[in-house]
Parts: C-alpha cells; structure tokens; sequence
C-alpha cells in the first residue's frame, strides 16, 4: 500500500503546479517577490501611502460548481471565485494587489483544475490583483472524482483617509445601480431546485431567453468584476459615499452594510431583467424570495451625493440605473417590492 493506491498521487499534483505557473505568472504586479511554489506568497507594498490600511476578504462560488461540472466547462468558476473576493474588498474602496486560492478535489484532473486556474487568472488580470499563490488537496472519499471544490482569499489596499465608510453616507444622497450580468454566485440552490422540478437538465434549451444558449450556459455567466470601473471613478474625483456588493441575501441584506444607523433607502423601481422573471415564472417564488435570494439584476450599488454621476457610469458601456434615495430612517430599505 502507497499514497498513491490510497487515492493521492503526489506526481499528479507537482506536474499540475507545473502547469500552471505561466498561467500564475501572466498576472504578476509590481509588488510581488518571487514565484509560486514556497510556503508563502510574498507581496511589497506599494510606497506612497500616508496610512496604508490592508483590506482582507475570502469567498466561494456555492453550488454554482454543480452547474460547472454537470456541464464540464469549467474556464469561468475562476472569475466567479475573483470576483466574489474582489468586489468585496473593492466597497471600501480599495485596490486589490494580490489573490490566492485552495482547490479540493476528490481525484486531481490536471486538464480540468488547469481551466479553473485560467479563469482565476483571468478574473485576477481583470482585476488587476496578482494570484500569488494557493493550494491544491486531493481527498479521495471526501469528494468524489470529478468534484471539486473553491475558496479564494484577496488582500488590497486603501489609505486610511480615503476609506469609503457609512459614516460618509447622508440624507438626500442618490444609489445608483450597477447592472449584474445575471445570477452572478448566489442562489443557486433555489435555482438547481426549480430547474429540476420542471424536469429539465442544463443543456435545456430556452429560446425566449437567448436561442444560443443553454440553461447552463446562462447560469455559468461569469460574475461580473467592479473594479476597474469603480476604481477610474475614485480616480477621476467622484464623490462616492458609499458602495455595497449585491451578493447573497440580495439588496435587502446588502444594501443596509453601507448605510450609518439614521438613514435608510427608498427604493425607486427599475426593470428587472427577464432572466430573473423568468426564474420566478416558472419556480412561482414569491418576490420577496426572490429580492432575498438573488442580486436581481444589480450587482453593485453606489451611493453619491448627486445623478450627475448616472451619465459618467453610462458612458463607460455599462447598465447603470437610479434606485433609491437616502432617507431619515433605521438601516432599513423600504419601497423594494
């Protein structure tokens, strides 16, 4: 008996590292020492900051990874996993430098786990973040093969005075919505249940949706990455109060981490994309269930003290829609649905 009889094959593993470092080098930054393949990812702060504060964020994807591997396709869950980590860090206002990931695995499948790597380092390239470093298990037993599960781990940087806090948020202050570009990594429980009610499986097609694509294929949409946007717009001197990822739990439970204990959010209505109508259609879901799930169609709200800014986000080729007003109020968004 050896490891490798056991379920673990140590060789597999130091060929996959090999593998993929070009891919882990196309998104080195300055700041990084060394490569990959020490006990630690080494990173040097950028000079220039009076009061440099890091910022820390970790995620995962959820059962999104069902959908990947029922589908085999693989090459966006990394994009999901960057950019559930990155926006995060990204509402305070600041810059991710560096990334890193933990990969589990019930039998190491170079060809698949390479694919999830180029989609983290493409999340990574997008965000401007390095992927530093990770780790990859094979536990045979504990997930069986051809399942796989993702975790990432991004650190940025802000300086202090610049840190974007609820403090900054006032009354009569405008939210701004950022479109989502679907389902992005929340609900897919509830969205694998209603699929599997009606009978069908991801390669289903729907034409009043999009005759090009899937079922899967549409919930595979990779989550769509902030920061560049958000970023230019801190850069070129926009006024921002506030910002909060519309992640799971949706706008009810989002929204309110970026507002101070005496305001709250009037929300004005804007047009809900058909994917999500659709979804409630056919699954008969109650809309509460569905604002309380899904990000509904925005993936990240930007609270500012004036809708001038409407038309800059707009320029920039991307959804942005006015949904809500700061009120007098208790934390609480009032008018959703």
């Amino acid at each position: 008996m050896d490891y490798k009889t056991a379920g673990v094959d140590i060789e597999a593993g130091r060929e996959f590292v090999q593998r993929i470092k070009g891919l882990v080098h196309s998104t080195y930054r300055p700041g990084v020492i060394g490569g990959i393949g020490g006990f630690g990812g080494l990173f040097a702060l950028p000079s220039g900051y009076r009061e440099p504060v890091l910022v820390a964020g970790t995620d995962g994807v959820g059962t999104k990874l069902k959908i990947a591997q029922a589908m085999d396709c693989h090459s966006t869950i990394g994009i999901d996993l960057v950019a559930m980590c990155v926006n995060d860090v990204l509402t305070v206002g600041a810059e991710p430098l560096f990334f890193l990931d933990y990969l589990a695995t019930g039998k190491l499948q170079p060809e698949q786990l390479q694919a999830v790597i180029a989609g983290i380092t493409e999340g990574c390239k997008e965000a401007g973040c390095a992927l530093i470093g990770g780790e990859t298990a094979e536990m045979p037993g504990f997930y069986q093969t051809g399942e796989y599960d993702v975790a990432g781990f991004c650190v940025g940087l802000v300086e202090k005075a610049d840190l974007i806090t609820p403090e900054r948020v006032q009354v009569g202050d405008y939210v701004l919505g950022l479109a989502s570009s679907g389902f992005h990594s929340n609900g897919f429980s509830l969205i694998r249940r209603v699929i599997a009610d009606q009978g069908w499986d991801w390669h289903h097609r729907l034409p009043a949706l999009d005759r090009d694509k899937t079922i899967g294929e549409l919930c595979l949409t990779p989550t769509r990455i902030y920061v560049p946007l958000i970023l230019e717009a801190i850069r070129s001197g926009m006024e921002i109060h506030g910002l909060a990822h519309i992640t799971g739990g949706g706008i009810p439970e989002n929204l309110p981490r970026c507002l101070p204990s005496h305001c709250s959010v009037r929300i004005t209505p804007w047009e809900i994309p058909p994917l999500f109508r659709w979804l409630q259609g056919i699954g008969q879901i109650p809309t509460a269930d569905m604002f309380n799930t899904f990000n509904m169609g925005i993936g990240m709200a930007v609270v500012v003290p004036t809708l001038d800014y409407l038309a800059w986000f707009q320029q920039k080729g991307i959804e942005c829609y006015p949904i809500g007003e700061v009120i007098p109020g208790n934390g609480t968004i009032e008018n959703l649905y």
